[in-house]
């Protein structure tokens, strides 16, 4: 992640030179890519749609969470500051912070496809893309929703609590006036595509007051229950809202909706717009309507009471929440007699471990995956919450760490059906990315073109919008690891169906470093190696440096995916073997005998800045595996990674650390990892790094400034998991960096194994008393823990239960 900010001043009005639909010979090209075998990848890809009615439970099963799946807070969300201290609610694609204020309700509405700019390939004087706001674009707002209750004002009431109950994806605020106790709910439902706030009381109370919707981008609404609009980029938006209640009366009044004497209040939102996930239609779909569309869907979820709703909504989300349980000790009744915010002030200033909030820490990161990433784009550098319209770095999707780390937790913690969205974000780009790179790539300015003078398959810059399109510098090891990142899915859930989908990513990323890799001697040497052209290890060092070890693990782990994955389907066995044999003469990385590290370059200097936040040279140890701590790596690699990882630091940024954290537990440092992951959660003060109140990750981009990136909510947690297993095809390890704070007791099931296996855990003193192994797709795996291994086959669907481990 570029760590500088981008308020460039640019005109959020100017679109890019070359907006979508303005070049005929485009459509010819993106039809050839078709032929390729996308046409059926993209054909279901999902939009904002009509859809049919969702299935009714007839009532909500009980609940298999406990008070440790929920999140409190004594006060609200200060308007000024929604991005630290809103809620987030989600359904996947309909997002929104809600303040939660008795008086003055406030929800900041998103929608993931709601983004400007377009596709954004005239190149600038240093071959490089334009990078603002009117020319690459940006994820913005798609509406404010607000509820005024003046009766209700913060000052006039007692007992304030509001909580976020990860369990069922409710949030829920309450409060005491007057003797009467009142209460409102948000979630956003994915069955209903809508948000729902329903207002309630016991005690004889009512609600009076007005109800808002309105746009962040100047519009002007016609009627209160409305409105749509268009960027000028023909992508097109728009919401609606209806409310209804009992005992009282609720009417339109011009641009407002007025109640009055309810003494229950339900209020619907929805909205979208008319992207469409594919290159063939520029991503527009010109017929749908979606103003309209949102009042076709409020309407229709407005049939039903606010508690069917609700049910829907439990029944839907807990399908998901309930796939992984985790406990990693018992916190104090001192501890739990805290809110959310308290305890996080408390764990640091006192560097007590609170083992029940570090395992709520993870599951607040699974109630934001299956909240941001369902059915639509992924989530980007925001997920799918703000607070404007001008996000840092336009709240894109980074592909030098950023994106990737978003969905590091997902498969591991039982959320595989929310990486898809993932995967088909890049079968949507892929068209578009491949015309690009044919174009633009080789351009004579680009720093970065193949000295070969070839070019084929597809590449990125470190940027990308939603439009095909590339920001800021080209990044040539970016379809590598969006590649590999795509396979790794694949290794957990050993769908071939999905690895046939993903197979044109793959191959197209190996022909790009088929037409780019070039030959050079090594010095004293007459041996011969492949090594990456003028490259830039992310985001330091010289710009110009040819096999720098980040490009070259990656490629390295790319031609061995791609090799297996034409193995399994049984295609371009020809193809494959040019792969394999141009692999076996990539360079790899060697130990720097002036520092003693594991070289960024090839050369024994540190060209670089020692503590930078990014690990690039360490990607063979995380997220690749070519470096292991268990003898199949030489044992100077191994020292070299671990010496350079130590001159890294333990205090950076968020994602820094969770990244640092999964680096430390695969050398099995448990005490370094957990320190990383302490460290996180540090309350944020004055936009320092750390953890906000509402538990988002703040970046700190300048002193006293700090920003919210989400993607240190996931790789986080991510670490957490690693701690408690690790695993490759073929190899499990049971808890190899447990650290004393968790080592007493705990449990967690439902954790997903690399090689197509999930596995539940008990432990107690740091050593396993019961696992159980269950196939989802894999056949035979080692699982060991100390010193004891034990091989096990089972067929899919089969599970064995394994006792007996000693430390």
């Amino acid at each position: 992640m570029n760590p500088r900010p981008t308020h460039d001043g640019s005109d959020p009005s100017r679109e890019p030179g070359r907006a979508p639909g303005s070049d005929p010979s485009r459509r010819t090209a993106l039809s050839l890519a078709a032929t390729a075998g996308l046409t059926a990848a993209l054909g279901a890809l999902p939009a904002f749609t009509a859809s049919a009615a969702p299935r009714r439970p007839a009532d909500t099963p009980p609940l298999t969470g406990t008070a440790h799946d929920q999140l409190w807070w004594r006060a609200p969300g200060d308007e000024g500051s929604l991005i630290e201290q809103g809620l987030p609610v989600g359904n996947g694609r309909l997002g929104a912070l809600a303040s939660n204020d008795p008086g003055r309700e406030l929800l900041l509405i998103t929608d993931a496809t709601m983004w400007t700019g377009g596709l954004n390939d005239t190149l600038d004087a240093d071959g490089q893309f334009p990078y603002g706001r009117g020319d690459f674009g940006s994820f913005t707002l798609l509406a404010r929703l607000t509820v005024n209750i003046p009766d209700h004002d913060l000052s006039a009431v007692n007992g304030y609590r509001r909580t976020l109950d990860l369990a069922q994806g409710l949030v829920t605020s309450s409060y005491v006036r007057s003797g009467v106790t009142y209460r409102r709910q948000v979630f956003a439902s994915h069955p209903d595509d809508a948000i729902v706030l329903h207002f309630t009381q016991s005690g004889g109370g009512h609600y009076t007051g007005t109800l808002t919707l309105g746009g962040t981008h100047g519009e002007t609404p016609s009627n209160a229950e409305s409105f749509g609009a268009s960027f000028p980029n023909g992508l097109r938006y728009g919401a609606a809202v209806t409310a209804y209640g009992s005992g009282g009366r609720v009417r339109v009044n011009g641009t407002r909706i007025d109640f009055s004497g309810c003494a229950d209040l339900t209020v619907v939102v929805s909205g979208g717009t008319n992207y469409a996930p594919d290159a063939e239609r520029e991503y527009r779909d010109p017929s749908l309507d979606p103003e309209k569309l949102a009042r076709t869907k409020v309407r229709a979820a407005a049939r039903h009471s606010a508690d069917t709703l609700r049910r829907t909504h439990i029944a839907d989300y807990r399908g998901r929440y309930e796939k992984f349980t985790l406990s990693l000790g018992t916190s104090t009744d001192a501890q739990r007699s805290l809110d959310t915010w308290e305890r996080l002030t408390a764990r640091a200033r006192d560097g007590v471990p609170d083992p029940e909030l570090e395992a709520a820490y993870l599951q607040y990161s699974r109630y934001l995956m299956i909240s941001g990433s369902r059915d639509s784009l992924p989530l980007n550098l925001q997920g799918l919450w703000l607070d404007g319209n001008d996000p840092d770095w336009m709240g894109d999707y980074h592909t030098d760490i950023n994106i990737q780390m978003n969905y590091w937790m997902a498969d591991r913690a039982g959320l595989s059906s929310c990486f898809d969205a993932f995967a088909d974000y890049c079968l949507a780009q892929l068209p578009s990315w491949t015309e690009v790179t044919h174009d633009r790539f080789n351009d004579p300015r680009n720093r970065y073109r193949n000295s070969t003078g070839k070019v084929g398959g597809w590449a990125v810059a470190f940027s990308t919008n939603i439009h095909g399109g590339s920001g800021w510098w080209w990044h040539p090891a970016g379809n590598a690891w969006l590649s590999n990142s795509l396979y790794e899915h694949y290794e957990y859930t050993q769908s071939r169906a999905y690895l046939a989908k993903i197979y044109p990513l793959l191959k197209g990323a190996c022909e790009f470093w088929e037409a780019r890799l070039i030959s050079t001697t090594l010095p004293g040497t007459s041996k011969e190696v492949l090594i990456d052209d003028s490259d830039w290890s992310p985001e330091h060092g010289p710009q110009d440096a040819k096999g720098n070890t980040y490009s070259q693990e990656l490629v390295w782990a790319l031609f061995g995916n791609f090799a297996a994955a034409a193995a399994e389907l049984k295609k371009d066995t020809g193809y494959a073997d040019t792969i394999t044999s141009l692999r076996e003469k990539l360079y790899l990385p060697e130990v720097s005998p002036k520092s003693g590290w594991l070289q960024e370059w090839m050369s024994p200097d540190n060209l670089g800045e020692t503590t930078h936040r990014h690990l690039s040279p360490l990607i063979g140890l995380f997220p690749g595996d070519r470096i292991r701590p268990d003898g199949s790596t030489p044992k100077e690699i191994v020292d070299g990674a671990t010496a350079l990882l130590t001159a890294r630091g333990m205090n950076s940024f968020g994602w820094a650390n969770a990244w640092r954290a999964l680096c430390w537990a695969r050398l099995k440092n448990a005490d370094k990892a957990y320190q990383l992951i302490a460290n996180n959660l540090r309350p944020s003060s004055d936009g320092s790094n750390g953890t906000a109140f509402n538990l988002f990750d703040i970046y700190e981009v300048e002193k006293g400034r700090g920003i919210f990136q989400i993607d240190a909510n996931f790789g986080t947690p991510a670490a957490i998991s690693e701690m408690l297993l690790y695993s490759r095809p073929g190899h499990l390890e049971l808890l190899p960096a447990l650290p004393d704070a968790w080592a007493a007791s705990g449990s967690v099931t439902g954790l997903a194994a690399r090689g197509g296996f999930v596995v539940d855990l008990r432990w107690k003193q740091g050593v396993p008393t019961s696992v159980r192994i269950h196939s989802v797709g894999g056949h035979t795996t080692t699982v060991a823990h100390g010193g004891t291994s034990r091989t096990i086959r089972l067929a899919p669907g089969e599970s064995r239960t394994l006792n007996g481990f000693a430390r």
